[in-house]
């Protein structure tokens, strides 16, 4: 089937509106029109052509919240008129130790991403800045009706990309967790640490978010741009988690750690980054990474949050206005996170 979308037609070109073809719903297969999709700085690092060559034209959009309109034959899970969501990937091999045990992200044979991917018929996967999508149905979420449908779509991404780390590392009541970086993750991660009742804290460049940072639900806020920051915090914390996707000081932030602290990056800066491994030796501490959740562990998150009212603080744009979001996702002008309204693509 045939239907609107925008695409980035080549990198650093903007994107503009077009047609794509959508496969025909197979067995297992489900057809949903798109409601609400996120904008994630994944998808300005893709068709920006940061991450290398992609397969042009690219129809971004991981963060996908809709309604069911027609399952295949064999689909159990998702009903006609079932408010569901898709994150970033649409596939696994579904064979491997990794898939087995439910972290299909780290799929030993590659995920398949939403989009710019390949998918296992050879198709090329496009993704939510459009008004359908088939997706396969064990890769298909489901969000409760609690949930505002707008404020779901980025926890698709920006929601379990920080649920994850802060469940594998244990944050919780008596743990002190750090947030590096009060933007579209940030934000989720501030919000769900907190809910997980942890003791959370905001390390931002500036104060200038300092009041939003305390009504999402940190206790503490402090300024990396202040040097005494690094002193007045040394060996404070669990857990730091950092969202940002640029470089910054990997020792310096390894000194704010308590002994077997952790170091979770889930930003994806560019450029390499390099660490003194006296700052891991000296008090036992860990640098990790960690990327999306399986779909069980997904679930989880969406339950999760419905559970604590967790949504993100978006702003609901026409899908005309993608490429001047683009301009402010980039000037850090969003706060937290743009939100494309599929209706308008109709």
């Amino acid at each position: 089937m045939r239907v609107n979308a925008y695409a980035a037609p080549a990198a650093g070109r903007p994107l503009a509106l077009t047609t794509i073809e959508r496969r025909e719903v197979g067995p297992n297969d489900v057809l949903i029109e798109i409601q609400y999709a996120g904008i994630c700085h994944s998808d300005i690092h893709t068709v920006n052509g940061d991450w290398g060559p992609q397969p042009f034209p690219v129809v971004p959009g991981h963060e996908i919240v809709g309604v069911v309109t027609e399952t295949g034959s064999a689909v159990t899970k998702h009903r006609v008129g079932d408010r569901v969501g898709v994150g970033c990937m649409v596939n696994s091999c579904g064979e491997c130790a990794n898939c087995r045990n439910g972290d299909e992200q780290y799929c030993a044979k590659g995920m398949v991403p939403t989009y710019a991917g390949t998918d296992r018929d050879g198709t090329t996967t496009q993704g939510g800045y459009s008004t359908h999508v088939v997706v396969d149905a064990d890769y298909v979420l489901s969000v409760p009706e609690s949930l505002d449908a707008a404020a779901a779509a980025p926890l698709l991404c920006a929601g379990i990309t920080t649920y994850a780390p802060l469940r594998r590392w244990g944050a919780g009541p008596g743990k002190k967790v750090a947030v590096v970086g009060l933007g579209g993750l940030g934000h989720m991660a501030v919000k769900i640490a907190h809910a997980l009742g942890a003791e959370v804290t905001v390390l931002s460049q500036s104060l200038k978010k300092r009041e939003d940072g305390l009504r999402l639900g940190a206790d503490d806020y402090y300024a990396t741009s202040d040097p005494d920051t690094f002193a007045r915090l040394a060996g404070r914390f669990d857990l730091i988690v950092n969202t940002v996707s640029a470089a910054i000081d990997l020792n310096a932030y390894l000194g704010l750690l308590a002994v077997d602290g952790t170091l979770v990056n889930v930003g994806a800066p560019a450029e390499p980054l390099s660490l003194n491994v006296s700052s891991l030796i000296g008090a036992r501490r860990s640098f990790a990474g960690s990327m999306i959740g399986g779909i069980a562990l997904t679930q989880e998150m969406l339950d999760f949050c419905a559970e604590h009212h967790i949504g993100a603080e978006v702003e609901v744009i026409s899908a005309d206005k993608v490429n001047e979001a683009y301009e402010r996702v980039l000037a850090s002008d969003v706060r937290y996170r743009f939100v494309i309204d599929a209706g308008t693509l109709a």
